[in-house]
């Protein structure tokens, strides 16, 4: 265990060590957040700093880079996808702040992209380790579908982890909890490559909450939220637990579930389910604070951590 605190450590050292640099260079750039108008209670956070998604980014990468020296495998792949959603994520951002709008890419650009890196993954992890799926210590088999399967699980994962990235510290303290208990999984499952990428994505995104937490000083944008969710997909589809994601990222998946239900309902209806979609803003409309809304979605991920955490120990025959 005592290269996963290492990574940890390291990653959350080298998070705060680029904290002030990334802030200067946002601030020195001007590329500051611009917040939609129908977003009232966060008027006031219009001019944030934005991008601040390079800190975990670099963090993650230089860690893991560092501990996974002379290993072979999928890590790297993971790890490069990371970066590639990353810049996908970030000309996203470029092109809210040139044009001081909360508009960048086109829906169907950002879809052309992802589609197009985790086809690239799909086919990588078909050609390397087959269709194999993981599941509470069953494996199955379902061959080339997993092509497609993983090309959707992406798709699906890094939208909700872009979603939830609405209120401060939301997105990255769910990301932490989510990634810690990931990676013990991971570590009882035998891989070693993935679990350290997993605890080093802990110690970064700790390091950028010094900064996101409430009120935040820099947003990680959608160059932080999608490089987050494409980990959080590499990290699952290379181990071959994509199955176990809904169920530890269960905030992820209704924060999107209430997204899609509320735009069909109102195409269909042109009535609203929930008073601003997604989830989290209806709480805040409601009267929530968001800290309160924050600490919530915490600890639901932190329950669910504990739960399948046990359950799989208990497979282990450790408790």
């Amino acid at each position: 265990m005592l290269k996963y605190y290492m990574a940890f450590l390291l990653a959350l050292a080298l998070g705060v060590i680029l904290i002030f640099p990334v802030l200067k260079l946002c601030k020195k750039f001007h590329l500051s957040q611009t917040i939609l108008h129908y977003v009232d209670k966060h008027a006031g956070k219009s001019g944030t700093p934005t991008m601040g998604g390079l800190i975990f980014i670099f963090a993650i990468m230089i860690s893991s880079v560092f501990f996974l020296q002379g290993q072979i495998g999928g890590a790297y792949v993971a790890l490069a996808t990371m970066l590639g959603y990353g810049l996908l994520g970030f000309l996203d951002d470029f092109i809210k702040v040139k044009f001081h709008k909360n508009e960048g890419l086109k829906p169907y650009q950002k879809i052309i992209g992802q589609v197009g890196i985790s086809l690239i993954v799909a086919l990588y992890v078909y050609f390397n380790k087959g269709g194999e799926l993981e599941f509470f210590g069953l494996k199955f088999d379902i061959g080339f579908f997993i092509v497609p399967f993983i090309i959707f699980f992406f798709v699906a994962v890094t939208n909700s982890v872009n979603l939830i990235d609405g209120l401060d510290g939301l997105a990255g303290g769910v990301n932490a909890v989510y990634f810690l208990f990931f990676g013990l999984i991971l570590v009882l499952l035998g891989q070693s490559q993935f679990a350290l990428i997993c605890f080093a994505a802990v110690g970064a995104i700790l390091a950028f909450l010094v900064v996101n937490c409430f009120p935040a000083k820099i947003f990680m944008g959608d160059t932080g939220s999608l490089a987050l969710g494409a980990l959080m997909a590499a990290v699952a589809a290379f181990s071959g637990t994509e199955l176990l994601m809904p169920i530890l990222g269960f905030v992820f998946v209704v924060t999107a579930f209430s997204d899609v239900l509320q735009v069909l309902h109102y195409k269909r209806t042109g009535r609203r389910i929930f008073l601003m979609a997604p989830l989290h803003h209806h709480f805040e409309k409601k009267g929530v604070h968001e800290n309160r809304i924050v600490l919530v979605y915490i600890l639901v991920t932190l329950v669910l951590g504990v739960c399948l955490l046990a359950t799989y120990m208990a497979l282990k025959g450790l408790i």
